[in-house]
């Protein structure tokens, strides 16, 4: 009997029906594909050369747009022929660039479905160019991502593969592609990079241009070492492509690839002098930050930069430098800034040495603030509910535990004694231990006044969204000795949230680019400023009233010579002695504010790897009340010379038993007494036996402890000390240095202190 064949299932029918259509379908499909590609192949001619290639430097504006504060890049180019292209270098940007460059049409399907689809998932956009693909877009087409144009650019490409040769191509190539310090091609780059002619280039100068062109920014070793090091990283990735394609042998790409080559300093000229390059690095650092431009086209785009800075502003901060700041002292550093209240617009400031010997912008890394930090502290007291009117602690030590153990800190002028003090003395005389009170009293307190930071325009150490990603605040911890400064912080972002309490407790975004616009006047990026509430109006009244003090009767009367209403505070900050000696001042600071300016002036000292150095011996004064408010006055007298004299506004008094603060009211506490210190209801509470007793009777509250808002307690309080300063008119003296924090352990060593103010 005959076998009988296999009877196809129902199911296997139903597929070859639906596979068939399918077929159909897809054929179809590719076959319009391709009628489509030589539709378009046939219709897109090879345009002309792009005039747009004929680069223009970016201009950058002063706040008006009518002064010119400079301009990015003259533009360096030198067209040579292929024969004078050194073979080391064409080698090295074809295995950097485009291996299959010799073999290949033009174009990189694979690599453009590969862009397509990483596009199409929302990641960033990908090239996926062939050298080819590189050079039309470059000499021909714009430099706008969209898939039309990419489209536009394959065909363009595949059409100069045929009509050019693949020397002509290179050629090009090499003559128009960007390599960093505004030079185009590769003659200018030599030139630029190593004062040699292109034909003279050895094999590792070669492959260091062909690993720069990739990303002119993050391979430009002139940007630090981390940038260096990412450049001998991709140098070795090339070395390597060309000794897989058989140009080199492993010993000659091991022995390029130990180091980069020698080259020589970016020497921008006049144009960088000064505080000008420390302003155009800064706007350079923003526009690659908010993604407005690529280096290349910020140094070629001819685009118009339109900034927050003021010229006069910034000639003021720079006569008041030369004018207080001690001379000859080159471990001295100086910084101030300068922002508008409202808007956040950074409208001036001082960075430093001259931009050509020292790069490092001390008003955006900034230092240890130290007591200028306190009015937070007080303004997230009176958002908790407590009043002007509440008084602390003022003696010395206070121990944070409130046992007479442990962590504590000390007043300056050795330990002295003021005995309860509202927070009007407390500010205005810069009080620690009334501080730490006050930060022990706040419930989270140091949870609660760093948030207040943040909300005041304090960026926190993790943002990334940070110009220059150098507005940071590392330090700024919630630990007890907050309210005392330990934090690090830029004197921009100090400017920033002082002016915010300017502002009525509105607090706005700080930004140095206002617009930006492409050589055809389109808008490409425009800032617009927004607010927010960081603390309540009469909280800020508050703060700027107690602030007011400072200048008028405080540690910061020197700032009084600025002549007009105004508010500020005083700090001084310690660090530790690396070799295990005392704490030493590292760095001292007023900023303080009127109604259209706020500003921020920093005095450090660093040694030659950056370490802390004292100030203390290095200058006649390491005090905030001293140079620096001596230089905050002169800085916004300038500044301000012609502008309208505008009142600071009345003390809101917030009432801490107002039923809408939230928060029962803070009993007024009386300090614990001494040795030696007979108890008294009007100077201290006996030490208490236990804990408890002395939890209890640190929560004692008295009427006479707590003098009116006008008024400050009598008792132990020395006469205000009044040096004449001789930089001054004699009439004008500086204050009586007491804004500094001698923090320690106990004697038993069970304790540590907090870093100084």
């Amino acid at each position: 009997m005959a076998a009988q064949g296999k009877r196809s299932t129902p199911s296997a029918s139903r597929l070859r029906r639906l596979v068939k259509p399918v077929l159909i379908i897809g054929v179809v499909l590719a076959l319009l594909g391709v009628l489509l590609v030589a539709v378009l192949y046939k219709s897109i001619d090879v345009p002309n050369p792009n005039k747009d290639f004929e680069t223009e430097t970016t201009h950058v504006y002063y706040r008006g747009g009518k002064q010119e504060v400079g301009q990015f890049a003259l533009q360096k180019r030198d067209r040579i022929p292929y024969s004078e292209m050194p073979q080391v270098v064409k080698d090295a940007v074809v295995a950097a660039e485009d291996r299959t460059f010799w073999t290949n049409g033009g174009i990189d399907l694979k690599g453009i479905l590969r862009a397509a689809l990483s596009n199409a998932k929302g990641n960033d956009t990908q090239g996926a160019s062939t050298i080819t693909q590189q050079y039309v877009k470059i000499l021909y087409l714009s430099s706008e991502h969209s898939y039309k144009r990419k489209i536009k650019e394959a065909i363009v490409a595949k059409k100069i593969n045929r009509e050019m040769s693949k020397q002509e191509v290179l050629e090009g190539y090499l003559n128009t592609i960007y390599f960093g310090r505004g030079a185009y091609g590769i003659q200018a780059a030599s030139a630029s990079w190593f004062h040699e002619d292109a034909k003279d280039l050895n094999l590792r100068q070669g492959v260091m241009l062909a690993s720069i062109l990739n990303n002119p920014t993050l391979y430009n070793p002139d940007n630090g070492k981390a940038n260096a090091a990412a450049l001998l990283e991709r140098m070795n990735r090339v070395l390597n492509g060309m000794v897989s394609m058989g140009k080199i042998t492993r010993i000659e790409a091991d022995e390029a690839g130990k180091q980069l080559p020698h080259f020589t300093a970016n020497r921008s000229g006049s144009v960088f002098s000064g505080q000008r390059g420390h302003a155009m690095s800064l706007v350079k650092s923003e526009l690659l930050r908010l993604g407005v431009a690529t280096e290349s086209e910020i140094d070629g785009g001819g685009l118009k930069v339109y900034t927050t800075l003021d010229k006069k502003v910034m000639k003021a901060d720079e006569d008041a430098i030369n004018e207080i700041r001690p001379k000859g002292l080159d471990q001295l550093h100086t910084a101030i800034a300068n922002v508008e209240p409202g808007t956040g617009a950074l409208r001036g400031f001082y960075g430093g040495q001259d931009y050509l010997k020292s790069q490092l912008n001390w008003a955006l890394a900034g230092d240890k603030v130290g007591s200028s930090f306190k009015p937070f502290a007080l303004a997230a007291g009176l958002e908790a509910g407590y009043s002007l009117k509440d008084t602390f602690d003022g003696n010395s030590p206070y121990y944070y535990n409130g046992q007479g153990t442990g962590a504590f800190v000390s007043n300056e002028d050795a330990g002295h004694d003021w005995g309860p003090v509202n927070l009007i003395k407390a500010t205005e005389q810069s009080i620690n231990s009334a501080f730490a009170d006050l930060t022990m009293s706040i419930p989270d307190g140091p949870d609660k006044i760093r948030n207040t930071a943040y909300a005041l325009g304090i960026p926190k150490a993790t943002d990334k969204n940070s110009v220059n990603n150098m507005y940071k605040s590392p330090g700024l911890d919630a630990v007890s000795g907050i309210a005392l400064g330990s934090a690090t912080i830029a004197p921009v972002n100090m400017a920033n949230a002082y002016a915010s309490i300017a502002n009525k407790g509105q607090a706005a975004k700080l930004y140095v680019i206002d617009k930006v616009v492409d050589r055809d006047g389109k808008v490409l990026y425009k800032h617009r400023t927004q607010t927010h509430e960081a603390i309540r109006e009469d909280v800020a009244a508050d703060v700027t009233y107690a602030m007011q003090q400072v200048i008028k009767s405080g540690t910061g009367t020197a700032a009084g010579a600025l002549g007009r209403p105004a508010a500020g505070k005083t700090g001084t900050a310690t660090s530790e002695d690396p070799n295990g000696g005392h704490d030493f001042t590292s760095s001292a600071w007023f900023v303080g504010f009127t109604p259209q300016l706020s500003t921020a002036v920093m005095y450090n000292r660093t040694g030659d790897r950056g370490q802390p150095l004292p100030l203390a011996g290095y200058i006649s004064s390491e005090f905030g009340g001293h140079y620096p408010a001596m230089t905050w006055a002169a800085a916004m007298r300038e500044a301000l010379d012609g502008e309208p004299v505008l009142p600071l506004p009345p003390p809101a008094y917030v009432d801490g038993d107002a039923p809408e603060s939230g928060h029962a009211p803070k009993p007024n506490k009386a300090p614990t007494c001494k040795s030696g210190q007979k108890p008294s209801v009007d100077d201290c509470v006996a030490p208490a036996k236990t804990a408890t007793a002395t939890a209890t009777a640190k929560a004692s509250k008295t009427a006479t402890a707590s003098p009116t808002p006008t008024q400050s307690p009598t008792k132990n309080v020395p006469p205000p000390k009044d040096p004449c300063n001789e930089l001054l008119p004699p009439a004008t003296c500086s204050p009586s240095p007491t804004d500094t924090t001698t923090a320690s352990a106990s004697p038993a060593g069970n304790g540590n202190g907090p870093p100084g103010p």
